[in-house]
């Protein structure tokens, strides 16, 4: 690139979808590192003290369930869900194109339903108390409606990518010079 040209800015659109991406990324290494540290910490504590951590394995089941809940969003950006598409590949473009517009419709409409009906779960389940820890039981359902909210959100962002299967790799917290590595 020559000194002359400065390069180009993105909208505020496709910064604040690379925020949302960032933060979806965050929540989730903060988890994983969290969950590791605990498990690891416990371990320890067993095998070298005789005692355990007693909210540790209620509390890593927790996140283990928000960590798959909010992965699935990036997954799907990726390309990452299993799909069997051999009949798709073998339609003409334009229909081809119109069953994946369907898809992506269904898609949404699926976790439209997955939000709505999860946090009926999250409220039903609120009061009670989980079992070591005393926190709400609806807390782990919890992790549905916000783990579907993320994936809607991360399919209508990218919903012309996905209908046309332009999945691209999301690149990893701290690559901040990701475009200039691909250029």
């Amino acid at each position: 690139m020559a000194f002359s040209e400065s390069p180009a800015r993105p909208s505020l659109a496709g910064r604040l979808e690379h925020g949302f991406v960032r933060l979806n990324q965050a929540l989730i290494v903060l988890l994983m590192a969290s969950m590791a540290i605990l498990v690891f910490a416990n371990v320890v504590m067993r095998y070298v003290f005789n005692q355990s951590i007693f909210w540790v394995e209620e509390f890593t089941q927790i996140q283990m369930i928000w960590v798959a809940y909010l992965g699935a969003g990036l997954a799907l950006r990726e390309g990452r869900h299993v799909a069997v598409d051999m009949l798709q590949d073998a339609l003409p473009a334009g229909l081809r194109h119109a069953i994946r517009w369907f898809i992506a419709l269904a898609m949404a409409l699926f976790l439209l339903t997955l939000v709505v009906l999860g946090v009926q779960i999250a409220e039903f389940t609120w009061n009670q108390e989980t079992p070591a820890m005393g926190l709400p039981a609806g807390l782990p359902y919890l992790g549905i409606p916000l783990g579907a909210a993320a994936m809607l959100l991360h399919l209508l962002l990218f919903w012309r990518q996905f209908v046309a299967r332009d999945f691209v790799q999301v690149e990893e917290i701290g690559d901040d010079h990701a475009e200039e590595a691909h250029a």
